[in-house]
């Protein structure tokens, strides 16, 4: 990926350092564990599934500040949720529009933790936004939080989101040059003790800027999205994280025999550039005690699906590549689950599961659930202990 500049030097994140090398970091310390333990919260109407089975499941934020709550009592490393910019109604059906925005729902959750990352998704090429903005603001919530503070970047695939900025879908590849563009220029301010002067390619000038206070780790914790060449060439550079997703089918099967050779080219690609990274998975966990109870779990979320919502993903124009292998692949009843790819079964069986994942290069699980409070309860209760026999949790 190559950078020009009129004003200021861009020397790539390489040259800085993560939080992850220091030590006595809440990053480093969670990055210990065999298998970092997600929650993938859902702070939009609907969840991830498209299903009216009554649940508790709720966008508002006393439903998803008392999931966090839970998730750090057991023990998860790590929370984040989506950030979307719909037209009025959202999706349709149980994906009404209704959403909380991601940034300051985490930013709310930092004085009320004390050790769980709290991941901020933010769309970092929408609207005024600028760099100097979100180096000040991440600073401060990294002191705040005590250095659990995190961005998980993104670019925005829908047209209709940046058209509602008043500005046209700008193409795919130039959306990630002009985000290492933002994430350098972010650095900068948080890593400079002079004042830092750009003009590159994109809008976004500075004079004589400067940022105080400096993050406590070197950075906050960098996170992006994608499946795509130039995604991964930017998570490669600049992401300690990549959220990734199947390039197969969601169905544990057919997931499972796709991910080695895809994980292995996100990490071999950071590699190439004498980095690391972690690969973190979002599943969609159904369980019960029982294969029947499972099962018939799983049944009345499939025969419960909303299809006023396919109709709403089909109509916004994306662009978005990691979702393409899903094409032809997933039934039409796939939406009525969610999540990134299907873990159903018993305890043991779930816990299997990851232990597969695990094999496959999987380093973290994002998790979801369809029924969050209850089925959280059932995870911490008895699949929680289970992932510490198999090794998985310390």
């Amino acid at each position: 990926m190559t950078l020009s500049h009129s004003a200021g030097s861009l020397v790539g994140l390489d040259c800085f350092s993560s939080p992850a090398d220091f030590p006595d970091s809440p990053v480093a310390q969670a990055l210990r564990q065999p298998v970092l333990l997600g929650l993938f919260l859902p702070i939009q109407a609907g969840g991830w599934s498209a299903s009216t089975l009554p649940r508790s499941t709720d966008w508002r934020w006393e439903y998803n500040r008392d999931l966090v709550l839970k998730a750090e009592e057991l023990g998860f490393d790590l929370v984040f949720a989506l950030s979307q910019w719909l037209p009025k109604g959202g999706y349709g059906g149980v994906f009404d529009g209704n959403a909380l925005d991601s940034f300051q729902t985490t930013a709310a959750l930092t004085s009320i933790t004390r050790r769980i990352l709290l991941v901020s998704t933010i769309h970092v090429l929408y609207g005024p936004l600028h760099p100097l903005h979100l180096a000040k603001w991440g600073a401060t919530l990294d002191h705040i939080s005590g250095g659990r503070w995190g961005i998980n970047v993104v670019t925005g695939h829908r047209s209709v989101e940046h058209e509602a900025f008043g500005w046209d879908l700008i193409e795919h590849d130039r959306r990630y040059e002009l985000a290492a563009e933002f994430i350098e220029v972010l650095q900068r301010l948080w890593t400079d003790d002079e004042p830092f002067s750009f003009s590159g390619q994109s809008s976004w000038k500075l004079k004589n800027a400067f940022v105080t206070p400096k993050p406590r780790f070197g950075r906050p914790l960098l996170v992006n999205a994608t499946g795509s060449d130039a995604g991964i060439d930017y998570a490669a550079r600049y992401s300690d994280v990549v959220f990734i997703t199947s390039p197969g089918a969601s169905h544990f099967e057919g997931a499972i025999q796709a991910l080695p050779a895809h994980v292995a080219r996100v990490k071999q690609a950071a590699r190439n550039v004498g980095r690391e990274v972690r690969t973190l998975l979002n599943p969609m966990v159904i369980s019960r005690e029982t294969e029947k109870e499972t099962r018939d779990y799983y049944d009345a979320i499939v025969a419960h699906q909303d299809f006023r919502t396919p109709e709403g993903f089909h109509s916004l124009k994306s662009d978005a590549h990691a979702w393409k292998g899903r094409e032809g692949v997933d039934p039409p009843s796939r939406r009525a689950i969610g999540g990134n790819i299907e873990v159903v079964g018993t305890p043991e069986q779930v816990v299997e599961q990851f232990v597969q994942l695990k094999r496959a290069g999987i380093d973290g699980l994002q998790l979801s659930f369809f029924d969050f409070k209850p089925d959280l309860e059932f995870f911490g209760d008895r699949i929680l202990p289970l992932l510490k026999q198999a090794g998985l949790r310390l």
